[in-house]
């Protein structure tokens, strides 16, 4: 029995074990912060801009990338990539902004956990993953615990509730672009894979931005430039390295595992809230457990 424990730690500590599970916490603090940088891009520009500047500007960062290494990729792959990144990285942006000119970070967060839910799903229709139980109870678990984080913090603002299903196409959106990169496009390098995506959704949507009032906004409001500065943030760390890092995630894990990530958002998302000065209740250990035994079972071989 103690050997068994010991391989056990040595397991956990070896390289294998340990990266997706810093991966999945590094992910889960930024596009935990990515709510409130796109809040702040709102400020100035339209949803439609914010979602076209925080994929172009990705774009541009990851470009010397893509220049580099686009045609080192075989091109049997580029059309199911093309669908993978507008599902994946396209349409999500513009959901997600165009839900939070009307709902709360909180709401959000809440219909965001479907993620894993819908990957489970999915896998199992349309792309023949197994299904176990014990996976089946980790989505559940995760997902009852994330909806009670963000419900035992007393936000109550679920006005224009209809807006969520713009969240809940863009969860859908994910989990078939998480499935399709696990099923067809593991054998791709993950900077490959990103640097794709955004080349063939941030190249047009560049063009797009100079057709808006995006320069007139620029130079007429005292806050754009502020308010851009949020944007490239969520670009450079919410968009461009987070994908390449989830990427990595869907390669060396499962789709459901990596969408997982949604669970622990809001964890980062009360912490944020701690050091603004709210109360930190008893009640979060338990839903943090829950989503913790969650993403276990979900990845649990």
């Amino acid at each position: 029995m103690i050997e068994g424990i010991r391989e056990k730690i040595k397991l956990f500590k070896s390289s294998d074990a340990f990266i997706p599970w810093a991966i999945l916490l590094v992910l889960s603090m930024i596009w935990g912060s990515s709510f409130i940088l796109m809040k702040r891009g709102l400020e100035s520009f339209s949803f439609q801009q914010v979602a076209a500047l925080r994929i172009f500007i990705a774009f541009l960062v990851l470009l010397p990338f893509v220049i580099k290494h686009l045609f080192k990729i075989p091109r049997k792959y580029w059309l199911t990539m093309t669908i993978a990144g507008y599902l994946g990285n396209g349409l999500p942006p513009f959901l997600f902004t165009k839900a939070q000119t009307y709902l709360s970070s909180s709401v959000a967060g809440i219909l965001n956990a479907l993620t894993p839910l819908f990957t489970f799903i999915l896998g199992i229709l349309f792309f023949q993953v197994k299904a176990r139980w014990y996976k089946f109870l980790g989505v559940t678990l995760g997902l009852a615990g994330s909806i009670g984080l963000l419900l035992s913090g007393g936000d109550n603002q679920w006005d224009n509730l209809g807006y969520g299903f713009y969240i809940i196409l863009a969860t859908l959106c994910y989990a078939m672009g998480t499935n399709i990169v696990k099923r067809y496009l593991s054998d791709i390098k993950p900077l490959h894979l990103t640097g794709f995506f955004f080349l063939v959704t941030g190249l047009p949507l560049g063009f797009y931005i100079f057709t808006t009032d995006f320069i007139d906004v620029l130079l007429s409001d005292p806050q754009a430039i502020k308010s851009l500065g949020f944007i490239s943030l969520l670009a450079i760390f919410g968009s461009a390295i987070s994908l390449v890092l989830w990427n990595t995630l869907i390669k060396k894990t499962s789709a459901v595992f990596a969408s997982s990530v949604t669970y622990i958002m809001p964890i980062f998302a009360i912490m944020w809230g701690v050091l603004d000065g709210e109360s930190f209740l008893p009640v979060y250990f338990f839903m943090i457990a829950l989503i913790v035994i969650g993403i276990y079972l979900t990845n649990r071989k």
